[in-house]
């Protein structure tokens, strides 16, 4: 008995001198322990941002039915393994871009503008469009592609439209230069015309080139980018190849979107969030 006490008081001496030399380091306080999460969150963010993960809105109609004009999407920076002219090589999962692919880019006449755009030519390739078909290398690039009515409120153009087979039925629909009005000719009603609203105009202006009506090659770490909605969309046909170096990654999914009016002001469109969210579009995937 008298053994045990001693080293149960030995123990208790020891513990006594290990809380004393414990109260007497500074303790951290509870703002500095604030400041150092607050630190560590930016790190991880900037991080993400910079090598992992971007929030990209889509401002336009060109890619749709894939992506819709209002969709907030979040892209994979490191799928391609090569961002901003950095290399991920070695460390990161990645393929190279595949025709098909759907990228968010630096749009190659303002860079800080970014762009939606699917992938059609690859480098080395020659393209050639042929009013509303494609040929790489001489052969037609069998395709899915939008045909879908224009809206001029989204940048996009306004262009005449050639023949759509639609159950063995054509459809061509025509534009007078300098009119106010849209004739529309229709297999099962007479032809029609309608006044454009007032506060739009057309723009014929720097038609597109890029491989139309005779090949272009694409030159070697560069690719050809078109919009699904071919009628719509300012793509490489206008403004040539998009260079390696600005392809910032591949949009996964919609995290997003709603529909505001792109004349309200801001805290307008904060306020028809919840009354105009297209909450069908959440975790959409782009493909």
């Amino acid at each position: 008995m008298l053994r045990f006490d001693a080293c149960a008081m030995a123990d208790d001496a020891a513990r006594t001198k290990q809380d004393a030399a414990e109260s007497g380091k500074p303790k951290r306080s509870e703002l500095r322990e604030f400041v150092e999460m607050i630190i560590t969150t930016l790190i991880m963010a900037l991080f993400g941002i910079t090598f992992v993960a971007r929030s990209v809105n889509v401002p336009t109609g060109s890619m749709n039915n894939a992506i819709y004009s209002g969709d907030f999407l979040l892209v994979n920076k490191f799928i391609f393994g090569y961002e901003g002219g950095i290399r991920l090589d070695g460390w990161t999962p990645h393929r190279p871009i595949r025709r098909g692919d759907i990228i968010v880019f630096k749009f190659p006449q303002s860079e800080d503008q970014n762009y939606v755009k699917r992938v059609i030519g690859l480098p080395g390739e020659t393209i050639e469009i042929r009013g509303q078909r494609v040929y790489i290398n001489g052969k037609e690039l069998p395709e899915h592609r939008v045909i879908a009515e224009n809206d001029l409120e989204d940048g996009g153009r306004l262009n005449a439209l050639e023949d759509y087979p639609a159950e063995g039925a054509q459809w061509k629909v025509y534009y007078r230069p300098g009119s106010d009005f849209e004739y529309e000719a229709r297999e099962d009603e007479p032809l029609a015309e309608a006044p454009l609203p007032s506060g739009r105009y057309r723009d014929y202006k720097n038609e597109p080139h890029y491989g139309i009506g005779r090949p272009f090659k694409i030159p070697e770490g560069c690719y050809f980018a078109m919009g699904d909605n071919r009628d719509n969309s300012l793509d490489s046909r206008y403004w040539g190849p998009v260079p390696r170096d600005y392809v910032i990654g591949r949009p996964l999914f919609v995290y997003a979107s709603f529909d505001p009016s792109p004349q309200a002001s801001l805290g307008e469109r904060l306020g028809s969030f919840f009354s105009k969210g297209r909450w069908k579009r959440l975790g959409a995937l782009v493909k």
